[in-house]
C-alpha cells in the first residue's frame, strides 16, 4: 500500500532516511501527492551516488600512493590518455586542460594523480582501463597485480645497454622523424673544471679561449609543428634538449640565445642576425645548435618548409663573416637523416678489423716533373700574395645521425634525445683536459653502445650512430670555469 505525501507551493518537508536528512521543496503552484516511497529510493540512490563521488576506495587510494613515484616516472600523460578519461567523465574539461597544460611529462602525471583520488569509486578501473588502452599495459600490471605476483622493474644492465630501465612506455608510431624512447628524468653532471696548470701547458697549441664570455651560443630548437602545414608529431622530450643546451653553455660561459618553434624563413633571419652580430669581433668562438625534425641535408621549420644545412654553414664561413675569421665555430644538429630506423647487425666473433687495405692512391694522377713545377709555382705565387683563407675553415659539426644512411635519431621523452645527452655528459665530464675533437670521438662511442629497450615495439633494441665533421685547424679546448689572467 503506497503511502502518499500532499504538497502545496512553498511546502518544505523533512525526511529522516537511513543516514540522510532529505528536504524536500515544492516550488509548483499546483499541489500534488507523491509517493514516499519514491522519494526515498530517489534520495537514497542520489546519496549514495554523491558519497561516492568524493573519492574512491582507500585501497586503491593507496595503490595509486604507493605507486606514485613509478607512475611518474613512466607515464605517458598526453591527449589520448587525457581523452579517455574525459569521455567516461573522470576528468572535466577543466581538469584536462590544467593536465595538459604542465610544462613537462612528470608534472602532468604528478597532476592527474592528485586529481583522480577525488573522482569517485570509478575513477580507479577507468584509469586502468586507460592506461591499457594507450599501450601502458606494463602500469596497468603494475596497479593491478597482487603483492606477491609484483613485476620488479628494475634492471641490473649498465647504461649503454639499455635505454630504459623500465619497461617502454607505448610506441608512437605517427612519430617517424625522430623515435621516442621513455625513461626517467635527464642525469645532471657536473661541469668539471680546468686547472690552471693544464690550460698554462696546452693554450700555446690551441685556439684562443681567453674571452669573458667565450662566445655567443645560438639554440634554434622545434618542438611543436603547425598542423594546418606539416604532418610532423610534436617533439616530445625535445624541451629537455633545449634545457640541457642552455645551462651546459651557460656554465661554459657562452651567452646563450635560445629560439623556439620557428619557421623555416624565422630560422635563416635568426641565424642570419646572429652570424653579424657585431659582438663575435671580441669572442674567442661561437656555437650554433640546431634541434628539429630533418632529413638529409636540412632541418625543418614548423611550418614543414625546410632549412638547408650548406645554407647555415655558408653564413658563418670566411667571407660572410668575417668577425670568425680564424675563430672556431661549433654546430650540433640533432635532427634525422631520414625516416630509416637502425635495427642493428649482430657483431662476428673475434677482432675488429681496423686497418684499411694496404693500397692507396691520390684522388687525381699527374707526374712527378708537374707535380714538382706546380709546387714552384704555388711557391712563388704564395710570396706575391698576401695571405688568403679558404672559404670555409675553423668548423665542427657533430650529427645525431649518419651521412647517406637516412637514419632516424633516437630521442626520450623525459631525457631528451641520445645525442644531446652523450653530448653533454661528455663535454661536462672531459672537457677539462680534452679537446673537442676528441670529446665528439667518446660521443661517438657512447652513442654506439646505445639500445632502445622497447619489449613489443619496433624499437625493442634500436640503434643509432652519430658523426661529425671538422675543419679545425688546431686543439679546439673550452677550458670550463677558468680565467686566464690578463
Amino acid at each position: 500500500m503506497w503511502k502518499f505525501l500532499k504538497l502545496d507551493r512553498g511546502n518544505l518537508i523533512t525526511l529522516h532516511i537511513e543516514r540522510f536528512t532529505v528536504f524536500v521543496f515544492w516550488y509548483k503552484s499546483s499541489p500534488v501527492n507523491l509517493p514516499i516511497n519514491w522519494i526515498t529510493n530517489i534520495y537514497i540512490n542520489t546519496a549514495h551516488r554523491m558519497l561516492g563521488e568524493c573519492g574512491m576506495k582507500e585501497r586503491e587510494k593507496q595503490v595509486l600512493k604507493k605507486r606514485s613515484v613509478a607512475l611518474c616516472k613512466e607515464m605517458v600523460v598526453d591527449e589520448l590518455l587525457v581523452q579517455f578519461l574525459q569521455a567516461e567523465n573522470i576528468l572535466t574539461e577543466n581538469m584536462a586542460e590544467s593536465i595538459l597544460g604542465k610544462e613537462t611529462s612528470q608534472k602532468r602525471s604528478w597532476h592527474l594523480l592528485s586529481i583522480l583520488p577525488k573522482r569517485g569509486p570509478r575513477a580507479f578501473s577507468c584509469f586502468c582501463t586507460a592506461l591499457r588502452e594507450t599501450e601502458q599495459d606494463h602500469l596497468y600490471e603494475l596497479l593491478t597485480s597482487c603483492p606477491e605476483k609484483e613485476r620488479c622493474f628494475e634492471t641490473r644492465l649498465p647504461l649503454p645497454v639499455q635505454e630504459c630501465p623500465v619497461p617502454a612506455k607505448r610506441a608512437r608510431p605517427n612519430d617517424s622523424m625522430e623515435m621516442c624512447l621513455d625513461a626517467d628524468c635527464p642525469v645532471n653532471t657536473v661541469l668539471q673544471p680546468c686547472t690552471p696548470e693544464f690550460y698554462d701547458s696546452h693554450c700555446q697549441q690551441a685556439y684562443r679561449m681567453q674571452s669573458s664570455p667565450r662566445g655567443l651560443a645560438l639554440v634554434l630548437s622545434n618542438v611543436t609543428f603547425d598542423p594546418s602545414v606539416s604532418d610532423f608529431e610534436t617533439r616530445r622530450g625535445g624541451e629537455v634538449d633545449e634545457e640541457v643546451l642552455t645551462k651546459l653553455f651557460e656554465e661554459l660561459n657562452f651567452r646563450v640565445d635560445i629560439r623556439k618553434d620557428l619557421t623555416a624563413q624565422s630560422m635563416r633571419e635568426r641565424i642570419e642576425q646572429f652570424s653579424q652580430r657585431p659582438e663575435h669581433r671580441e669572442l674567442d668562438c661561437c656555437a650554433v645548435c640546431l634541434l628539429s625534425h630533418g632529413k638529409e641535408g636540412g632541418v625543418y621549420g614548423t611550418d614543414g618548409e625546410l632549412l638547408e644545412l650548406d645554407w647555415v654553414f655558408e653564413a658563418f664561413n670566411n667571407a660572410h663573416c668575417p668577425q670568425l675569421q680564424n675563430k672556431p665555430k661549433m654546430f650540433f644538429i640533432q635532427a634525422c637523416r631520414g625516416e630509416e630506423m637502425d635495427n642493428g647487425v649482430d657483431q662476428l666473433d673475434g677482432s675488429e678489423r681496423t686497418q684499411s687495405p694496404g693500397c692507396e692512391q691520390r684522388d687525381a694522377g699527374r707526374d712527378e716533373e708537374s707535380e714538382r713545377q706546380n709546387r714552384e709555382r704555388e711557391e712563388r705565387e704564395r710570396e706575391r700574395l698576401r695571405v688568403k683563407l679558404p672559404q670555409r675553415s675553423d668548423m665542427i659539426c657533430g650529427f645525431a645521425t649518419l651521412k647517406g644512411w637516412g637514419t632516424a635519431a633516437m630521442r626520450n621523452t623525459k631525457k631528451g634525445s641520445w645525442y644531446i645527452q652523450e653530448l653533454n655528459t661528455a663535454i661536462r665530464q672531459s672537457a677539462r683536459d680534452t679537446h673537442l675533437s676528441d670529446i665528439m670521438v667518446q660521443v661517438n662511442g657512447r652513442i654506439k653502445e646505445r639500445e632502445g629497450y622497447a619489449p613489443g615495439s619496433a624499437h625493442h633494441r634500436c640503434k643509432e650512430m652519430s658523426e661529425f665533421t671538422s675543419s679545425l685547424c688546431k686543439d679546439l679546448f673550452l677550458f670550463p670555469k677558468y680565467c686566464p689572467p690578463n
